[in-house]
């Protein structure tokens, strides 16, 4: 039977986690991380707020949200890409877990400042998470090439 290819995975999980464990047959993973999505979205008012901020409200998406149980969605989302991303077919590159793990923070921080106004911008907790993913994953990506860089320089002294 023909593996789901890494891109393919990934996009899917981006569009619900969980979908990314289901294609590659990974059903109670998949299965758990949809509940765990619909847990987490029902009691933040994530779809709400999402809806707010695409209508330009952000003030009644932050007023809606539930930043407590939102708190955990970041970590859920990018774990659910990386295991979709992992499990697919191709090979691993060394250290693939890292922009992962620092697009979490980054959205999770993000999400934490967002009552805040920036720029005399108010963001909210939709946008502001969302554009914090970007210097999340510049800043796995980077890590991630100096402890390459590091472990390539070890094994070769």
């Amino acid at each position: 039977m023909k593996k789901v290819q890494k891109l393919e995975a990934i996009l899917w999980s981006i569009a619900f986690p969980g979908f990314g464990q289901l294609l590659n047959r990974h059903l109670f993973k998949g299965f758990v991380f949809i509940f765990l999505e619909f847990i987490i979205n029902v009691n933040s008012f994530f779809n709400q707020a999402i809806m707010y901020s695409f209508l330009g409200k952000i003030m009644d998406a932050e007023l809606v949200v539930n930043h407590q149980w939102l708190m955990f969605y970041p970590c859920l989302y990018m774990y659910a890409m990386y295991d979709a991303y992992k499990f697919a077919d191709g090979e691993n590159p060394p250290y693939s877990y890292v922009p992962f793990a620092f697009g979490a923070y980054f959205v999770t921080v993000g999400l934490m400042y967002s009552p805040n106004k920036y720029f005399g911008i108010f963001f909210g907790p939709i946008w502001l998470p969302i554009l914090s993913l970007i210097p999340g994953l510049a800043v796995g990506f980077i890590i991630r090439y100096f402890i390459i860089k590091y472990h390539s320089r070890q094994i070769s002294s």
